[in-house]
């Protein structure tokens, strides 16, 4: 690529990022006039897409790596002392991620947020959250991160609370607030300790000098920074902050709590994980990794399976898949990061699209309370049919893009055992039985909304306007899309992300100029090249027999989990419809309860969480602190 050319191209991440900043003010300016206050934001979150889309050649195909330096101050004698914006395949990859949620949900906000007051501030508030996170993964300075991760917290508890005739909104956001300080302090703290040892807040020279030079001081910013990174993305035990927020934002801000907001975490453990420390070598760092992994898609997905209200249903999901993407990145390999790398898009693309369902539930009933829904299916039949589409996809069914990222995730963790780490094959059975209680849990919500007895009270409910399918139609195509080409997006979208994930000395060498990450690192030695083979020895009977063999698993511990509680019962009368011995309280079908026997089976644990779950603040703080103490002792012990 000709320097004339490049030049052009360097400008277009600044100005992608500025141009949310820039719409948040003139909406702002534009006051009450609300056909100029959705020009703007419409044209804002268009123009920031359409500029990261034109970096797809020069980045994604072409392999450049695009290095801004604000107000021109380059390194001086090799020494980064200007704020880079810094552009690798990984950072537009999320980069893509964030614009497409961010244009959808903002066109689906222009009908659905019709019903509020004070529009203006809530477009000034979107565009804000929707710079910042989008500064993050574009940002090649570390405190440039932490000021951007701010500016997206703030606006985020903001938009939380913006119903704030609601007063689960204001306590959803006091919580979020309170508990997301956690995460900003560590990431705050990481960052001093990180300047103290480099004297630098560069990442690409942070990379250079860090790695190999692991000391108490390095150790703590190491573990700080995978703490605050991990309360962003809502990783288990910091997870139970996004349940309150969903339920109590509206659904198009819960479309960016969830697809976006979550990957600026991924993304923050990515890069400290993988480029700044360099500590995916150790075997410890992968294990914490795949570990929180298993048990955020673990926990959170039982904890879906016992709510009764939509939108929470939906946040415990969304909690869920990041644990997915969080074990596959922990695993270290090139298909295990590939696989992550794929869920992410898939997760920001089916859970966006089920937000964007919820809220036109919510638009057209005015509730997502299971037990008050029922029936939609024939007076919405759009939404169903939209609704199917998200559930299947996240549901890993094929051949919608959930199954093939799934697919994937599943390989890697099989050739992690058969390469002599036999317990990733229990990883890979939590991974599935989580998939088995995904599809359990969305086959109840479909029973209950849309396919249960119909609720008289909802007779004249009909499809969302226009203005809200479109957007919702656009993720269903996408949805579909990303299934039905894999290869596609493994040639031109994942496996260059991929690909820059194990590229620390071209992301250093494109900032520093080149030579500097050869003449600085201990060892600056690449892993090997990404050999993105999605099935190899895994014939997809292997994996039917597996499915087969963990759904036994789960009849057999529901089975033996009975205990007395079915023993001895006598019917209730002569001629009761449960004439085998059974009561009827045993053989609950309504619509939020179509797996009552199931839950009754496993009460025990279900209950347990549930007590665990209390909603106070001080508990959810409690958490945080305590898994941040675990995580530093962790890796003071192991590193």
């Amino acid at each position: 690529m000709s320097y004339n050319v490049y030049n052009v191209y360097m400008h277009f991440p600044v100005l992608a990022i500025m141009t949310l900043f820039v719409g948040a003010f003139c909406v702002t300016l534009a006051g009450k006039h609300e056909k100029v206050r959705n020009v703007i934001a419409g044209c804002a979150v268009l123009i920031s897409f359409t500029l990261l889309a034109l970096l797809v050649k020069p980045v994604m195909i072409d392999g450049n790596i695009i290095t801004y330096w604000m107000g021109n101050w380059e390194p001086v004698e090799g020494y980064a002392i200007g704020i880079a914006i810094e552009v690798d395949a990984l950072s537009l990859f999320f980069g893509l991620l964030i614009t497409i949620a961010v244009a959808c949900s903002c066109f689906y906000s222009y009908q659905y947020m019709k019903q509020d007051d004070a529009r203006g501030s809530y477009f000034t508030l979107y565009l804000m959250l929707s710079g910042g996170v989008l500064g993050i993964v574009l940002s090649g300075d570390l405190f440039n991160i932490y000021v951007m991760l701010e500016v997206m917290t703030f606006a985020a508890v903001g938009l939380t609370a913006f119903r704030t005739w609601n007063p689960n909104a204001r306590e959803a956001a006091f919580k979020y607030l309170v508990v997301g300080s956690i995460g900003s302090t560590c990431a705050l703290l990481g960052t001093a300790l990180v300047y103290a040892q480099c004297h630098t807040l560069n990442l690409a020279q942070i990379s250079a000098i860090l790695p190999g030079n692991l000391n108490p001081t390095t150790i703590l910013a190491f573990a700080l920074l995978f703490a605050g990174f991990g309360c962003k993305s809502f990783m288990f035990p910091f997870h139970p902050i996004a349940a309150d927020a969903h339920g109590a934002a509206p659904s198009s801000v819960s479309v960016l709590i969830s697809g976006v907001f979550t990957k600026t975490g991924v993304y923050g453990i990515i890069r400290v994980c993988y480029f700044l420390f360099r500590s995916m070598g150790l075997t410890s760092v992968q294990t914490m990794l795949v570990f929180i992994g298993c048990l955020s898609m673990f926990v959170c997905v039982t904890m879906a399976l016992n709510q009764h209200d939509f939108k929470r249903l939906l946040a415990f999901h969304s909690i869920s898949q990041i644990g997915y993407i969080l074990t596959s990145l922990g695993l270290c390999t090139a298909l295990g990061i590939a696989g992550g790398l794929y869920h992410a898009i898939n997760h920001t693309l089916f859970k966006g699209l089920l937000f964007l369902t919820a809220g036109s539930v919510l638009y057209a009933t005015g509730t997502t309370y299971l037990e008050k829904l029922g029936g939609l299916a024939r007076k919405m039949p759009q939404t169903t049919a939209l609704f199917l589409i998200g559930a299947f996809s996240i549901s890993g069914i094929p051949p919608f893009n959930g199954f093939y990222s799934k697919w994937i995730i599943y390989q890697a963790t099989f050739e992690k055992a058969a390469g002599g780490s036999i317990g990733y094959a229990l990883v890979t059975v939590v991974c599935v039985v989580t998939s088995v209680l995904t599809l359990a849990s969305f086959i109840k919500v479909g029973h209950s909304v849309f396919f249960g007895q119909a609720n008289p009270e909802l007779g004249n409910v009909k499809d969302p306007p226009l203005g809200m399918r479109v957007p919702m139609w656009i993720l269903a195509t996408l949805c579909v899309l990303t299934g039905l080409f894999p290869d596609l997006m493994l040639r031109y979208i994942i496996g260059p992300a991929t690909a820059a994930v194990l590229n620390s000395v071209g992301y250093i060498d494109a900032a520093m100029g080149a030579g500097y990450a050869e003449a600085h690192l201990a060892d600056p030695s690449l892993l090997a090249a990404p050999q993105l083979i999605s099935i190899g020895a895994w014939q997809p009977a292997s994996w039917l027999v597996l499915f087969v063999i963990v759904l036994l698993a789960v009849f057999l511990c529901s089975l033996l989990s009975r205990g007395n509680s079915a023993r001895g019962l006598e019917s209730d009368a002569k001629h009761a419809v449960f004439f085998g011995g059974e009561r009827a309280e045993y053989s609950h079908i309504s619509g939020g309860d179509l797996f009552w026997g199931f839950k009754h089976n496993l009460r025990g644990y279900l209950g347990f969480m549930s007590r665990v779950h209390t909603g106070v603040t001080n508990d959810y703080v409690l958490w945080g602190v305590t898994a941040t103490a675990v995580i530093i002792a962790y890796c003071f012990v192991t590193m």
